[in-house]
């Protein structure tokens, strides 16, 4: 799925250190998760190639008809193979190569009530993490959640403060993020004392080795 696990704490041995590398920017809206994008055609007959950000990438498929960003186009797609790394599928309606080429960089989209709940403590839905509001320790609000940007094995929560300041980074890991209560709509940071150090060399780090 479209989900992050927050990283333990390097005192905490034992728990799984590894953070999914589904990662999108995030959904339009609380409530829809993208889980895959379309790359372009594949042959003349109408069929896409599917970039999936599914754990499994034929889960793409398990939860009924897609979206587009606005909710306003619906795809039903049929899965037929895979081809240098990628789905193969059709999508009901598109007869054509022109018509398939038409779709390219179409985000897809389900709702978030459709998929399974995370089955680890660790690990969450970027949808539901994006806009809820960032707290430090003694309960000061600090910003909301605006993005989860990779950072090799972690995550970094990029945090909003509002008012045109510059955004505040935090390390997605149990150490930075304490508490997550996505009920209540918040999520406690203590975000490393010389910002954006740890959080910054993270991202640039990812930077860097995706311009290779």
């Amino acid at each position: 799925m479209t989900k992050g696990r927050r990283k333990p704490d390097p005192a905490a041995p034992g728990r799984a250190a590894e953070v999914s590398a589904l990662v999108v920017e995030g959904a339009a809206a609380r409530g829809r998760v993208c889980v895959g994008a379309v790359a372009g055609a594949h042959g003349v007959r109408g069929d896409v190639r599917i970039k999936s950000f599914t754990e499994r990438p034929e889960d793409i498929a398990a939860y009924g008809p897609l979206e587009d960003e606005r909710g306003e186009r619906v795809f039903a797609l049929t899965l037929r193979g895979r081809a240098r790394g990628q789905l193969i599928g059709s999508v009901e309606g598109i007869d054509g190569r022109e018509a398939a080429e038409a779709l390219r960089g179409e985000r897809l989209y389900v709702d978030r009530a459709r998929l399974p709940e995370p089955e680890d403590e660790d690990e969450f839905y970027h949808a539901d993490l994006l806009g809820l509001s960032a707290v430090d320790g003694a309960g000061k609000r600090r910003g909301r959640i605006a993005a989860i940007l990779p950072a090799g094995d972690a995550a970094v929560l990029e945090v909003d403060p509002g008012g045109g300041r510059d955004a505040i980074l935090v390390p997605f890991t149990r150490e930075h993020v304490p508490e997550i209560d996505i009920p209540a709509g918040r999520v406690v940071i203590d975000p490393p004392e010389e910002p954006g150090d740890e959080a910054e060399d993270a991202a640039r780090g990812a930077q860097d080795d995706e311009r290779r």
